[in-house]
C-alpha cells in the first residue's frame, strides 16, 4: 500500500502536471470506485484544479468552489500519467481523470477492487475522510508522545493505526522500529521517555528520508515504480536477508494479509518473535533466540527446522 513518501511524491507528481488546469471528465469503468453520492461526479467536471494534497493516505484534488476529489489508492491502486484522452488499460483500469492536454490512468492490479474515491464539498466534507492521525513530520516530540499513549498497543499497531499517526503504514513502521532500535510488540505504555524520543527522531528520519529518496528517483518524471518493498530498506520485505546494521537474519512475523519484518538481535536483545503459524506447528521446537535458530541450522539463519 502507498504510504506517507509514496503519497507525498504521487501529489507533488500530479499537482505539477494539473495544477491550474481544468478536468475536462472523468470516466469511470468500475461502478465501485465511487463511494459517495453527493455531490454526483458530474460537478467535479469543468472546475479548476486550484492544488493537490495529501490527507492520510489519500491523494486529493481540490477543485474550485471547494470540492474535493479524494483517491484512496488502497493495496494495489496506483496512478499514471498518459496522453490526450488515453485509453484506459483492459484489465486493470479503473478510472480516468482527463485534463485537456493529458490524461491520469487509475488502475488497482489483482481481482479485488479496494481502491475508493469519495466527491465531497467543503473542508467539513473532506474532514469526514480524515481518521485523525497526527501528522509526524509536523507535530513535536510532546504532540506525538501524548499520541502514542493515549492508547496502549504493540507499537506496530500502533503505528499504523491511522487514528493515531497519519499516512505510517506496514512497510515504514518496520523501518522507523528497526531505525529505533524498539521490538514491534513492546507495549506503548512500557516505553520511557527516551525510547519514546528515539522512536519519535527515527519516524521523523525515515519518513524524511524516504521522501526525498523517491522523489529523487523519480527524477521529475511521473512516479512509475510505486511498491512498498525497496532494495534500499533495512528490513520490510527482506525475510531471511543480513541486517545492514549487525548481519543477523532478517525474522518476520505473518498475520493476515500482513507481515512484520525485524531483526531480532537489534530489536528484540535476540529473542525471537512467535510467528503465529509457525510458532504453534514446531511448538517446543520453535527456537528462542537468534543463537540458538542458527545452531540448528548450521548457520543457514533465517528458516526454523521442521
Amino acid at each position: 500500500m502507498p504510504e506517507l513518501p509514496d503519497v507525498e511524491v504521487y501529489c507533488e507528481a500530479i499537482e505539477q502536471r494539473v495544477a491550474g488546469r481544468e478536468l475536462v471528465r472523468v470516466r469511470l469503468r468500475s461502478p465501485f470506485l465511487l463511494r459517495s453520492v453527493h455531490p454526483p461526479l458530474s460537478e467535479a467536471e469543468g472546475r479548476r484544479v486550484v492544488a493537490v494534497r495529501r490527507v492520510g493516505k489519500r491523494v486529493v484534488f481540490a477543485l474550485e468552489g471547494e470540492l474535493f476529489l479524494a483517491v484512496h489508492l488502497m493495496i494495489a491502486g496506483r496512478f499514471r500519467w498518459a496522453g490526450p484522452s488515453a485509453k484506459m488499460p483492459g484489465r486493470v483500469g479503473l478510472a480516468a481523470f482527463d485534463f485537456g492536454y493529458g490524461t491520469l490512468l487509475l488502475t488497482e492490479a489483482g481481482s479485488k477492487r479496494r481502491a475508493a474515491m469519495h466527491l465531497v464539498a467543503g473542508e467539513d466534507g473532506l474532514a469526514t475522510l480524515d481518521r485523525g492521525g497526527l501528522e509526524v513530520l509536523c507535530a513535536s516530540v510532546e504532540a506525538f508522545t501524548e499520541r502514542l499513549k493515549a492508547e496502549n498497543h504493540t507499537l506496530k499497531r500502533a503505528l499504523i493505526d491511522p487514528r493515531l499517526f497519519s499516512g505510517i503504514g506496514n512497510a515504514y513502521s518496520d523501518e522507523i522500529l528497526h531505525r529505533a532500535r524498539l521490538s514491534p510488540m513492546r507495549w506503548t505504555s512500557r516505553l520511557n521517555d527516551e525510547q519514546v524520543d528515539r522512536l519519535y527522531r527515527s519516524a521523523v528520519q525515515v519518513l524524511t528520508e524516504w521522501t526525498e529518496r523517491l522523489r529523487e528517483q523519480a527524477g521529475g518524471r511521473f512516479p512509475a515504480r510505486v511498491t512498498a518493498f525497496h532494495d534500499e530498506m533495512a528490513v520490510h520485505g527482506r525475510y531471511r536477508e543480513p541486517c545492514p546494521r549487525c548481519d543477523a537474519p532478517v525474522q518476520r512475523i505473518v498475520y493476515a494479509e500482513n507481515e512484520c519484518n525485524y531483526c531480532a538481535r537489534c530489536q528484540t536483545g535476540g529473542r525471537l518473535l512467535a510467528d503465529r503459524a509457525l510458532s504453534r506447528l514446531l511448538k517446543k521446537d520453535w527456537p528462542k533466540t537468534v543463537e540458538e535458530l542458527e545452531e540448528r541450522l548450521g548457520g543457514r539463519a533465517g528458516e526454523p527446522s521442521g
